[in-house]
């Protein structure tokens, strides 16, 4: 099976110049957690999503520390909010690379990329780069075990 069988066709994106805080007010009211970032071509150029803004508030130290067990609370970087220069700053100032699989790419090569690269969401392409959508882990493990309960060859046992 191929990713373009589960993918999300409806997707919500942005485009380079969209600001922080109207990419913020997509994420928060369309209830996703990453935005593809395309330009005028609808080619995706970068991925932003709730990582990008939470690392605006913590402090670059904290990647440092390899246990926070004894940290209890942040105090006062839990009450930050951001700065009025900040929300009006461009997506494509804080994006990340954009990272994607074309449609033909197979479920568990597309769920290993998802996994190297911490994703829970990933871009699907066209090969000229064109975003057609979106798909998750979640749309990646029920076409997975969808497959195999349709499959006769797939019940052979794996030991």
């Amino acid at each position: 099976m191929q990713i373009r069988d589960c993918t999300k066709r409806e997707v919500f994106s942005v485009a380079t110049a969209t600001t922080l805080d109207e990419a913020a007010q997509v994420l928060v009211e369309k209830h996703v957690g990453l935005l593809p970032v395309t330009d005028e071509a609808q080619r995706l150029v970068g991925i932003f999503g709730h990582s990008e803004i939470l690392a605006l508030f913590l402090p670059a130290c904290v990647n440092l520390i390899d246990d926070l067990d004894f940290v209890h609370d942040f105090g006062a970087l839990e009450e930050v909010s951001m700065s009025p220069e900040m929300r009006t700053r461009q997506v494509s100032d804080f994006m990340r690379e954009p990272i994607s699989v074309e449609e033909t790419t197979g479920l568990l090569r597309a769920y290993t990329m998802m996994l190297q690269h911490r994703l829970h969401d990933l871009p699907v392409v066209r090969p000229n780069g064109t975003l057609v959508g979106i798909v998750s882990r979640v749309d990646i493990g029920t076409a997975f075990l969808t497959e195999r309960e349709t499959d006769p060859l797939s019940r052979l046992e794996i030991a």
